[in-house]
């Protein structure tokens, strides 16, 4: 009782600053993330992979050369194991028929290095680069090894951007000193996820005419374009293309396939070694943060076992016959994109000591905002970013295909989910919902039999990855006070779901200003953009739209945090929609009389919602209906906002995407895919087989849109440069024979570059000219 009377205090005096804020805002005639108040930030998680064959490419050769391949073959020549375990190993290295190796690294000698980029690889080998004389990393010895005879480094494809751009700067002696800084600076933002390259925004995008969208998707295209030539002058400069290792770079949202095989085949131990990036750059203790990474792997691997016994007290698995997850888990292989928004209005708060905005108000906030953008996700998901994914009917178990959701939403929720996923699947037989048995072999024949096909989800990595976590009763995780994420962790912790030691997971969240430098707000649910310069860019205008509506909600008095209640229940009720929206199921269902007084304003004004029939109590709401519900609500709460940020045109086309009169990210995706594999229905091909043309889609047909995306972004960016007499766009120049022009240079060059055979001094003066870019924009940018 007496901690309820503290809260209550607490809240009481929080919301007195939110009022003053509230009115020295509006003195000053502002309104977070409205105008030109926004800045921008990207962390760009991409996917690698070695082209080769199996005697050059790393990852074979390192299964072939570990003491678990070598122990697994004598165990199977004493019969302590069965061959059908060596049999699928040695089936995973010896037939591979695209010869591509997914997160592999790779192998090549240090004599290829400058002087200057073995200085910075020197560095980035001391257990703590803050100190020079620090002793080395006690695992150094994982990063040479002997190669055909030779001395090589062995390195993971997400360092060897770094490398690649130290290699080029250090090595072009036209380059002007202000662009060797830039690039020198820019090393900084090549870091790793878990497994993956992630790359931070080179530059930080400042809004203008109060639109943000376009500035993020040019940087982004400016990013990806320059992340190729890194990538293609790594494989011409480094040996790696000579020696059977051409590196690939490109965008890919979930796990791939083969990455997924071989963690069925291995210790979770051994998939760690293999996969689990060694964090050589981007934190001062790479070992440290390596730790961490294992400590995420291994705890997301124990969470998704434990999901099983949730899925039981659900009443969704009924008996002991389940298929048990992997104890390893390939969940934290997935790339997404994620954005951030900054505030210049609430960050200039943050900064002065005696403005009402302190760290408790912040806190509270940002919590109450994340809640309110929280009803909005639905409006992303599939219309501008997706993940297109079949899913076999022997796959269609729920203790598989739930992923985390147990963990994510209350069990009501969980299985009013589960029961429309399978009606919305349509594996029926004689007017009845069949699920798998269990043997593999038995219901691959069933399903060849009845003709059941699984089915086809436009989202998969928000489903296959923990995006958020569900508050405790004790423990709400965004009530607005401070240390309710630690208390959340904790209890989590106990439950075998989390660890506390970990950063907390949602699908928007808060970016703090004494932590981040900025205030702000960072959108974590973007798996995959198939246009940079036009879903990217009407996405984050739409985020940067909804954040501003709801930090006016917040303000202005007309959202609280009691309007949303903190309940476990509420927080499930909400995020059904999302994750909903991800699967692909057409309806959702809330209690006619939630407390959730937000939603329940937005689905009043859903006329075509009815009383449902099966759920007592609930009405049924279709998810297009809930959308443009959304729409109208934005329409006529932030009509201002819209016209300050000149976006009614993307109102108009977020309308047409959810009205399917134009292509949203998943129709326009799986377009791409059909014409890939050759097959008018998902449906009609094989999980496995859609699945492989999906991720040869990824790494061929849309990475040349994403490449042609930058190649556009880099003429228009020289165009301007150009018309400013940039000296240092110029002085690149001087390096081009026959007094070409940028764009004339540019177009001469651009097919090499896309069939990635451009000789290595063209790579060069490419890079020359984006490093003169993103001098420039570096320089006419400034920070919130």
């Amino acid at each position: 009782m007496n901690a309820h009377i503290q809260i209550s205090s607490d809240f009481h005096e929080i919301e007195s600053d939110l009022r003053q804020l509230s009115k020295l805002i509006a003195n000053q005639g502002q309104t977070p993330f409205a105008g030109g108040d926004s800045s921008v930030g990207m962390e760009y998680e991409l996917q690698v992979a070695v082209e080769g064959c199996q005697k050059d490419v790393d990852l074979p050769m390192a299964v072939c050369a570990s003491t678990y391949y070598k122990n697994v073959l004598k165990r199977t020549a004493r019969g302590d194991l069965p061959t059908e375990c060596l049999d699928l190993l040695q089936d995973f290295l010896d037939h591979n028929e695209s010869r591509v190796w997914e997160n592999s690294w790779v192998r090549f000698p240090e004599e290829r290095l400058t002087s200057f980029t073995r200085r910075v690889l020197a560095r980035d080998f001391l257990a703590d680069k803050k100190s020079p004389a620090s002793r080395p990393r006690s695992d150094i010895h994982r990063f040479r090894c002997l190669h055909k005879g030779r001395e090589h480094l062995r390195l993971p494809v997400s360092y060897l951007l770094k490398l690649a751009l130290a290699n080029a700067i250090s090595s072009d002696s036209q380059l002007p000193p202000d662009l060797f800084a830039t690039g020198t600076s820019l090393m900084e933002n090549l870091l790793s996820d878990n497994t993956s390259p992630e790359i931070l925004s080179f530059t930080i995008p400042v809004a203008t005419r109060g639109r943000i969208g376009d500035l993020a998707a040019a940087e982004s295209a400016r990013t990806m374009l320059f992340s190729q030539l890194l990538v293609q002058y790594a494989n011409k400069t480094f040996g790696l293309e000579a020696s059977g290792q051409k590196c690939l770079l490109y965008s890919a949202p979930h796990a791939p396939s083969r990455q997924k095989l071989l963690n069925a085949l291995v210790p979770d131990d051994f998939y760690r070694r293999l996969f689990i990036s060694p964090c050589l750059s981007g934190w001062d203790r790479g070992e440290e943060k390596n730790r961490y990474m294992e400590l995420c792997h291994k705890t997301l691997s124990r969470s998704q076992l434990n999901t099983i016994g949730k899925l039981k007290d659900a009443g969704i698995i009924t008996n002991d016959l389940v298929v048990l997850p992997n104890t390893s888990t390939t969940c934290l292989a997935n790339n997404g994109t994620h954005v951030s928004l900054g505030s210049q209005v609430l960050t200039a708060m943050a900064k002065d000591l005696h403005s009402p905005f302190s760290p408790t108000v912040e806190k509270y906030f940002g919590d109450l905002v994340i809640k309110i953008v929280e009803h909005f996700l639905p409006l992303f998901v599939g219309t501008y970013s997706a993940d297109p994914y079949r899913i076999d009917f022997a796959d269609f178990h729920p203790e598989r295909v739930l992923g985390f959701l147990p963990h994510e939403l209350d069990y009501t929720h969980l299985r009013m989910m589960w029961r429309r996923w399978q009606k919305k699947a349509g594996n029926r037989f004689f007017g009845k919902t069949v699920t798998p048995f269990g043997p593999r072999w038995l219901d691959s024949r069933l399903a060849k039999f009845l003709c059941l096909s699984g089915d086809l989800i436009p989202d998969f990595r928000l489903i296959d990855y923990l995006v958020t976590l569900l508050s405790t009763e004790t423990s709400p995780g965004l009530n607005g006070m401070s240390g309710n994420h630690e208390k959340l962790k904790a209890d989590l912790a106990e439950m075998g779901v989390f660890d506390a030691r970990m950063s907390i997971y949602l699908p928007y969240r808060q970016r703090i200003w004494a932590r981040a430098g900025y205030a702000g707000f960072e959108g974590r649910s973007y798996s995959l953009f198939p246009s940079l310069l036009e879903d990217m860019a009407e996405a984050v205008d739409l985020q940067n739209l909804v954040t501003a509506l709801a930090c006016r909600y917040v303000l202005e008095g007309k959202i609280h945090h009691h309007d949303i209640p903190d309940q476990p229940f509420i927080e499930s009720e909400r995020r059904q929609i999302f994750f909903g929206s991800a699967i692909g199921i057409p309806t959702f269902f809330v209690r006619a009389d939630t407390a959730n007084n937000l939603l329940r304003k937005i689905v009043a004004d859903i006329p075509s919602q009815r009383v449902s029939r099966r759920y007592q109590g609930y009405i049924r709401i279709e998810q297009k209906d809930y959308n443009l519900a959304l729409v109208r609500m934005l329409e006529r709460d932030g009509a201002d906002l819209i016209e300050q940020g000149n976006l009614k045109d993307r109102i108009d086309s977020l309308r047409t995407r959810l009205s399917g009169e134009t292509a949203t990210a998943f129709a326009g995706i799986l377009a791409g895919v059909r014409q890939e594999i050759g097959a008018k229905s998902p449906a009609r091909v094989p999980a496995a087989d859609f699945n492989n043309g999906v991720e040869r889609y990824y790494r061929t047909s849309l990475k040349t849109r994403h490449l042609n995306e930058g190649f556009s972004t880099l003429l228009e960016d020289c165009r301007r440069l150009q018309r400013l007499h940039d000296t240092h766009l110029e002085q690149t120049m001087l390096a081009v024979p026959g007094d070409l022009k940028p764009e004339s240079y540019i177009e001469r060059h651009r097919p090499a570059i896309l069939a990635e055979n451009a000789d290595p001094a063209v790579l060069a003066q490419f890079i020359r000219m984006t490093l003169a870019v993103i001098h420039f924009e570096r320089n006419s940018n400034i920070r919130p």
